[in-house]
């Protein structure tokens, strides 16, 4: 038995004191660093789907480490060369080996629901953005976005649909193609912040004059499509 074993057998369970502060920080800075990961991710391409590795966790744990123990000298420096495996020296009344494994593998879990999510997210645009291009060229219509079921009637007077969506374009140039590239661009705008789905809906200004709307519940996302 080595001296890593040998310890974690005398202090198995014991929980050092810094843990959980430790850990809500490496969560909150997994969150914080979302657009990273995913760029990471992106930079993979094709490799990224059969990846079986973490892409940022070993990061978010040394910034965090680091972080803390600049505020706290009695803890171990602990990416300097010797890694993970020396940090148990520090304080050898706690199963330090134990606390950081719990804490990578729960890092891991929130990682990989975050490219889950922004994946899922991913086939949402396209296949939103398949079914309007599908819809253009087989009527040279929009699907409404709001019901998903009817072709918009677009034209210089006004975008409507059955399903009561009905805005007032006139005089604004409004086009199926100039509308497509509107609710392409929106939905690509909010995907940069938000990995959920957004909705469309029918909104009215202080006027009383409609508006076509995508939000979001989850980001608080808002925005005038037409």
């Amino acid at each position: 038995m080595d001296a890593v074993q040998r310890h974690r057998s005398m202090y198995k369970g014991t929980t050092p004191p810094w843990k959980e502060t430790y850990r809500k920080r490496c969560v909150e800075r997994l969150k914080n660093s979302r657009s990273r990961l995913l760029e990471k991710f992106r930079q993979m391409g094709e490799d990224s789907g059969g990846s079986k590795r973490s892409l940022l966790v070993q990061e978010v744990m040394e910034e965090e480490w680091n972080a803390l123990q600049s505020s706290n000298q009695s803890l171990p420096s602990l990416w300097n060369g010797n890694g993970i495996r020396d940090v148990y020296t520090a304080q050898p009344e706690f199963d330090e080996l134990s606390a950081f494994e719990e804490i990578q593998q729960e890092l891991i879990a929130q990682e990989l629901l975050i490219l889950e999510e922004y994946n899922n997210s991913m086939r949402y645009e396209e296949q939103y953005i398949d079914s309007v291009l599908e819809g253009m060229e087989a009527s040279g219509q929009i699907i409404c976005p709001v019901c998903h079921a009817n072709n918009l009637t677009v034209n210089s007077h006004f975008t409507s649909c059955p399903c009561g969506l009905y805005v007032n374009t006139i005089g604004r140039n409004v086009t199926p193609e100039v509308l497509q590239n509107l609710l392409e661009q929106r939905v690509t705008e909010h995907m940069e912040d938000c990995l959920h789905n957004p909705t469309f809906s029918m909104a009215f200004n202080t006027d009383g004059s409609p508006n076509l709307m995508i939000s979001c519940k989850v980001c608080d996302y808002l925005s005038v499509v037409l």
